[in-house]
């Protein structure tokens, strides 16, 4: 008896033993300087939301928390650093939802979407909205689609990239209404939006945190919104279930992952601050009015089933249409 229990004490001494150095390790995070990489450039939603996120953390956490943008290639540039970067608990990587398209779409990616990166929190989704400028004539996305099948093959849209989540809703809504509008891929919300009040292209697909501001302020119209029931920040848009195409739906996602291996604790650590910070009415007000984001705040393993799932969702989309890269 006395030998069995010496024998379960060690055990359990162990097990803490095994544990400390994490647990440690968590509490003494961050001991210096933590880069938040954005891998889509300045004027889009994910350089602001981790702008935001980087600059509260700062100030509770007391160390700084820096913004680098690394982009190109939908995203994959940036993801790909950090997924090669020291898991330290030092880098981590804002996403949107170009995250689960890539690995569909970009046959050469260098890392593993799903091994190589480790899930922090998937911070929440927005419908997308399709919009033109103030100018053009269409009053709603019927009057589009209308004006397109007049002229097949001569209206344009733009997108944040051919594969992205707004050219495969395009791509959808295109085979079940019937009509052809040219596809003018971007490197980024900001450039596209660019364009689109310029009039350079005749309208665009993005989410509602990237044209929110432009639609509120009167230089663009929203036509559409993408998701299964009206946005919260903009009531008076109609869906695209209500003007012809019942039951479709499609949202953009904010996520944040580190590089496989990074501590489990030092990501719980992190993960429990941002709900911390996304709860603050000066924050969540920026979050969810400004930016039009429906807050998730998940779980880490929450945002692993969410990747995988929209993962298989659009991967089928890609076979199916055969849709390439830039």
């Amino acid at each position: 008896m006395i030998q069995k229990y010496f024998r379960r004490v060690g055990l359990a001494l162990a097990v803490l033993c095994a544990a400390a150095p994490g647990v440690t390790l968590a509490q003494q995070w961050p001991a210096k300087p933590v880069t938040f990489v954005s891998p889509f450039p300045p004027g889009g939603s994910v350089d602001p939301l981790a702008r935001l996120f980087a600059a509260k953390l700062s100030e509770t956490m007391g160390q700084q928390f820096i913004v680098e943008n690394r982009t190109g290639a939908s995203g994959s540039i940036g993801t790909g650093y950090v997924a090669k970067a020291a898991p330290d608990g030092y880098t981590f990587v804002f996403v949107f939802d170009t995250h689960a398209v890539n690995p569909s779409l970009l046959p050469k990616m260098t890392f593993d979407t799903l091994k190589d990166l480790s899930p922090v929190m998937l911070v929440g989704t927005a419908p997308m909205a399709f919009a033109t400028s103030a100018s053009k004539p269409y009053k709603n996305f019927s009057e589009f689609v209308a004006a397109a099948k007049a002229k097949p093959d001569t209206l344009s849209y733009g997108s944040v990239g051919s594969g992205s989540l707004g050219h495969l809703t395009m791509t959808l809504v295109q085979k079940a209404g019937d009509f052809k509008v040219i596809h003018i891929p971007y490197k980024g919300g900001g450039p596209m939006s660019a364009d689109i009040l310029g009039g350079q292209v005749e309208s665009g697909i993005g989410s509602v945190a990237v044209l929110a501001n432009h639609i509120k302020g009167g230089k663009m119209r929203a036509l559409a919104v993408t998701g299964e029931t009206r946005s919260s920040s903009m009531t008076d848009v109609p869906n695209m279930a209500e003007q012809g195409f019942p039951g479709f739906s499609a949202v953009a996602w904010w996520a944040v992952f580190a590089p496989a291996g990074t501590p489990k604790p030092i990501i719980d650590k992190l993960n429990a601050e941002m709900v911390k910070i996304a709860k603050d009415p000066a924050v969540n007000k920026q979050l969810t009015e400004t930016l039009g984001i429906d807050l998730k705040l998940s779980s880490p393993e929450e945002l692993q089933k969410w990747t995988v799932t929209e993962m298989d969702r659009w991967a089928k989309v890609i076979k199916e249409n055969g849709i390439k890269p830039d």
